[in-house]
C-alpha cells in the first residue's frame, strides 16, 4: 500500500492545491512559461513528503483549520521543489526524476528564476496569517528556507574537503534536509491548535526521520543500481561530496590516502577504484546503523504520543522511511 494510501490522504487534493498556487497568481498568466514550468514539475512526479507531514502534524491538534493546513501542505512542497531546481544547478545534474533538469530545459537563468519565484510565492501566500499567535507559519516559508539554503552553501563549500568532520556532515544534513521535514509536522500541529509539548516532540521526530532519511540517501548512492539511481554509484563522491560513507572509510588508515586523491580531475576509472573499496570496507555498515539510531530515537517518541490516534500516523511514516529500498 502506498504512503498516502495508509495516512488516508488524497494525493489529488495535495497536487491540486500545489498547482493552486501558481494557477491563482494574478501576476503570473498562465500561458506564460513560468507558470507552465512549475506545472510541468508538480506533474513530473514525487512522494509529497512534506505535505503529507504537514497533514500529519495536525491530526494532533484539537482544531484543525483545513483550508490553513492544505495551504501550509502546499507551500512546503513549493519550498521543496524550489530546493530541488537549485540542488540540480549546484550539482550539475542533468535529470529529475526521469526528466531533464530544470537548468537543463529552461538554462540556469531561467530555472534560478522559477525557483526564486516559487520562494517568494510561498512568503506571499502564507503572510496572509499575520495574527501574533499564528507567527509560527513564518518557520516555513523563513527559517526554513535559511537553512535550506545554508545546507546548499555548506554541501557547497566542502566540495572534496576530506576533512569535514562528521559533525559538520550531520550539521549540514540537518540544514539541507531534516529541519524542513521536522518544521512541516510542528506548523501542522501547531496550524491546528496543539499544545507546546507535543509540537516540539512532533518536531524532534521529524529531525530525527529526515537525518535518518538523508543517511539512507548516501548509502543508497553507493548500492543501487545505475539504473535505478539513473547516475552512476558514488555519484556524490564524484561531485565532490563528502558524505557519510566516505567519512567512516577515511578513518581506514590503509584506503584513506587512496580516497583523499580523489579530485574534480581524478579520471572514472580511479573513481571506481575508490568507490569499490569503500563498498568493501564496512563504511556502509557503519552509516547503515548511524540511520537505524535515528529510526530508534524517531520510535521513542512514538512512544511518548501514543496517546493520540495519529500516533499511528508517525509509525506508518516510520516503517516508510526504515523500509526504502537498499
Amino acid at each position: 500500500m502506498k504512503l498516502e494510501e495508509t495516512l488516508n490522504i488524497p494525493l489529488k487534493t495535495v497536487d491540486r492545491e500545489i498547482e493552486n498556487m501558481v494557477k491563482y497568481d494574478r501576476d503570473v498568466p498562465r500561458s506564460s512559461q513560468l507558470a507552465k514550468a512549475i506545472i510541468e514539475l508538480i506533474r513530473s512526479g514525487g512522494k509529497r513528503i512534506r505535505p503529507l507531514m504537514v497533514i500529519v502534524g495536525s491530526r494532533f491538534g484539537p482544531d484543525p483549520d483545513e483550508k490553513k493546513v492544505w495551504r501550509l501542505a502546499g507551500a512546503a512542497e513549493f519550498i521543496h521543489a524550489a530546493s530541488l531546481i537549485h540542488d540540480d544547478i549546484i550539482d550539475d545534474s542533468p535529470m529529475r526524476r526521469g526528466q531533464k533538469a530544470m537548468h537543463i530545459k529552461l538554462g540556469v537563468s531561467g530555472a534560478l528564476h522559477v525557483g526564486n519565484y516559487m520562494s517568494a510565492r510561498v512568503i506571499e501566500l502564507i503572510s496572509v496569517y499575520s495574527a501574533e499567535q499564528e507567527k509560527f507559519v513564518y518557520d516555513l516559508s523563513s527559517l526554513a528556507t535559511t537553512k535550506l539554503c545554508l545546507g546548499e552553501y555548506q554541501q557547497l563549500a566542502h566540495l572534496f574537503d576530506y576533512d569535514v568532520t562528521i559533525d559538520e556532515y550531520l550539521e549540514k544534513s540537518k540544514n539541507k534536509t531534516a529541519q524542513l521535514m521536522a518544521t512541516c509536522l510542528q506548523i501542522g500541529a501547531k496550524a491546528a491548535g496543539a499544545d507546546t509539548e507535543t509540537a516540539e516532540l512532533l518536531y524532534r521526530f521529524g529531525e530525527k526521520l529526515g537525518m535518518s532519511f538523508q543517511i539512507r540517501d548516501d548509502v543508497l548512492d553507493f548500492t543501487q543500481s545505475a539504473e535505478k539511481l539513473g547516475k552512476p554509484a558514488g555519484s556524490d563522491l564524484r561531485s565532490g561530496q563528502v558524505t557519510l560513507p566516505v567519512l567512516f572509510a577515511l578513518q581506514d588508515e590503509t584506503l584513506a590516502p587512496t580516497i583523499r586523491a580523489i579530485s574534480a580531475d581524478s579520471p572514472a576509472e580511479e573513481v571506481d577504484a575508490v568507490v569499490a573499496a569503500i563498498q568493501a570496507s564496512g563504511a556502509l555498515e557503519q552509516t547503515e546503523a548511524l540511520s537505524r539510531q535515528y529510526l530508534a530515537e524517531a520510535q521513542d517518541i512514538i512512544h511518548r504520543l501514543s496517546h493520540y490516534p495519529a500516533h499511528r500516523d508517525l509509525q506508518a511514516l516510520l516503517e516508510y522511511f526504515s523500509g526504502r529500498e537498499k
